[in-house]
């Protein structure tokens, strides 16, 4: 008995999609595409990821992330850009405190726009 138990029960539960919770209501997600000055540069963009890193420890950060663009032949895919960061904020407040941060301004300024050519940001929230 205990066996078709413990059967039916990994049955029940190995047929269930995993599904992605929604974020929270209030938080922010902070959008930013980068096209490099030396697109494609690998020690550049190695500078560009360090500097990301850095800023994690930026208080109302829930998640940061980044990666390269994914090629694609869709007309409406946008592939031009090199790298692209996507960081989770608890609010609107938090993203604002964020973008006068003298650490996130120190990384801008000194890494990032010098080794960028061209910065796209879309900011939204739920």
């Amino acid at each position: 008995m205990k066996k078709y138990f413990a059967l039916g029960f990994a049955a029940l539960f190995s047929s269930c999609a995993t599904i992605a919770p929604p974020a929270k209501s209030g938080t922010v997600d902070h959008v930013v595409m980068f096209w490099q000055k030396n697109a494609g540069n690998q020690a550049d963009r190695k500078k560009i990821t360090e500097a990301m890193d850095r800023l994690r420890v930026i208080d109302g950060i829930i998640s940061l992330d980044y990666g390269t663009a994914v090629a694609s032949e869709r007309p409406v895919v946008d592939d031009s850009f090199d790298m692209a960061l996507l960081v989770r904020f608890t609010n609107v407040e938090a993203l604002h405190a964020y973008e006068k941060d003298p650490r996130h301004m120190k990384e801008v300024n000194e890494v990032l726009l010098p080794l960028t050519k061209k910065v796209q940001v879309y900011d939204f929230t739920r």
